[in-house]
């Protein structure tokens, strides 16, 4: 097995694994979780399509990865900013209703 099968391999079971996790869980930190691995297994694809038998890297899909991993940073930062803010939200929601 080359390392690019292996890393394409590799990418498609993580993606997979956070699919099956986005699907199944109800929780929703795990669901942003799962998005994140769903995300490293895309990372990992490109990282494959982006070397070259001939022993050259091809730079364009690399540089795809790390502009990725910041976007992935900074929605994932996001999402759990907008996680907390709901769930004050739901304690407020909570504490009007069982004020008499």
């Amino acid at each position: 097995m080359t390392q690019d099968l292996i890393y394409s391999v590799c990418g498609i079971a993580l993606f997979g694994i956070g699919l099956y996790g986005l699907i199944i869980v109800p929780h929703i930190l795990q669901k942003i979780l799962a998005v994140n691995i769903m995300g490293v297994g895309v990372f990992m694809l490109l990282v494959a399509a982006g070397h070259n038998p001939g022993g050259v890297s091809d730079p364009v899909p690399h540089a795809m990865v790390l502009t990725g991993i910041v976007v992935a940073v900074a929605g994932t930062a996001l999402a759990l900013s907008l996680v907390c803010r709901i769930g004050e939200l739901q304690r407020d929601g909570a504490d009007e209703e069982a004020a008499p």
